[in-house]
């Protein structure tokens, strides 16, 4: 599973992917700092199992500590795009290839206002127009691949098959090209559409694709009511405020001691004398994250179990236990998505123990489930297969 970060230039993207993942990428007050795209783990987090069982695990795949089990998402962090980008200006449409392989974008925008959609310094900017040129040029890319393959197309005897073809390196299927016709009234034809046509279409079909959600970095330093002005923008999906650079440095301040802090948290403790000027800064984030954290975690989580819509399960071996073969207490923290069934569990795991499941166990009932039970958030489940 992966997670795309993009935006224009100077608008915080890198910063939020460090503050993320914790590598050091370069970071500046001036656009086009990030070229090639940087690659990254981050953890979205949830309550493990053990709270609910009254256990203590023994992560395998993921991590846990005090409760909260942190489960890793794959990251990429993609160069600012800029107005005419489809075009090739700014670094071109290379962000754009860049992006193919997320499953979920998270567009970051300047909240404060204070950068234009270049990445220059602004004095009032709408952070809307930030959202909105990102959306254009990725509507404009996949519109004009369709119509560099228009003359295929045409010559196809089923086009939504074409299209579909076409845009098969975002996985699009024949349905999805139909469901997005349907959905934006066009015509059954698409190598008739015109270039606003072809636009609307691509961009239902990228956002059909590829979920995606707002991330209003530097709340921190933004006007009352930024918000109102980026909900007309966003049509009704996630917007999430947080400050990228405040949860970065404060990662960074106790990673070398000198305060405990955990992400997501809206206080820390300092931990040893700070300097004058570390102190200063210290109460400037204090302050910063008093009522709402720094919400960088909650942006990575709202991408995952919103957007994506994940649940997350624990397949165990011995239901008794909660163990694996090994005696490792719910060792692995699984990301499936919600509606999924046993038997996608199963899957999951190994396709030979798929092909042989005979029926699933509900860990904490002991009740025999059916292949076809709907998985539940938090569920601790044991396969039982043929298979050995």
């Amino acid at each position: 599973m992966m997670v795309g970060i993009v935006g224009g230039p100077n608008k915080g993207k890198s910063t939020l992917f460090s503050a993320l993942t914790m590598i050091d990428v370069p970071i500046a007050d001036y656009p086009f700092t990030t070229i090639n795209p940087n690659m990254g783990v981050g953890y979205v987090t949830t309550k493990c199992a053990e709270v609910s069982l009254g256990v203590k695990c023994n992560a395998r795949n993921s991590r846990c500590a005090n409760g909260v089990r942190m489960v890793p998402i794959n990251l990429v962090d993609v160069a600012g795009l800029v107005e005419g980008a489809h075009e090739g200006k700014g670094m071109g449409n290379q962000f754009l290839n860049d992006l193919a392989s997320a499953d979920a974008l998270m567009v970051v925008v300047d909240a404060s206002g204070k950068t234009d959609p270049n990445g220059n310094p602004c004095g009032s900017c709408n952070p809307a127009d930030d959202y909105r040129i990102v959306m254009d040029e990725i509507a404009s890319w996949v519109a004009s691949i369709i119509t560099r393959n228009s003359d295929k197309i045409r010559r196809s005897k089923d086009a939504a098959e074409a299209v579909a073809s076409a845009l098969s390196f975002l996985h699009a299927t024949k349905s999805d090209v139909e469901s997005c016709i349907t959905k934006e009234g066009l015509p059954f034809s698409p190598q008739s559409w015109d270039a606003t046509q072809a636009k609307r279409f691509a961009a239902s079909v990228f956002g059909l694709l590829k979920p995606i959600m707002i991330v209003a970095n530097k709340v921190d330093a933004a006007k009352p009511g930024w918000r109102d002005s980026l909900a007309p923008a966003a049509g009704g999906r996630p917007v999430v405020g947080c400050s990228a650079a405040i949860e970065l440095a404060l990662r960074k301040a106790a990673k070398k001691g000198l305060i405990e802090y955990a992400t997501g948290e809206r206080s820390f403790k300092v931990a040893k004398p700070a300097t004058q000027e570390e102190e200063k800064a210290l109460a400037y984030m204090a302050g910063a994250i008093k009522s709402d954290g720094t919400n960088v975690q909650e942006a990575l989580n709202s991408a995952v179990f919103r957007l994506l819509e994940m649940i997350v399960v624990y397949p165990v071996e011995d239901e008794s236990k909660f163990t694996d073969h090994q005696g490792n207490v719910l060792p692995d923290a699984i990301l499936i998505r919600r509606g999924s069934t046993a038997l996608d569990l199963a899957a999951k795991i190994h396709t030979d123990i798929a092909k042989g499941m005979l029926y699933a166990v509900d860990a904490r009932t002991k009740m025999r489930l059916a292949k076809d039970y709907v998985l539940k958030d938090n569920d601790v489940i044991r396969i039982v297969t043929a298979v050995r």
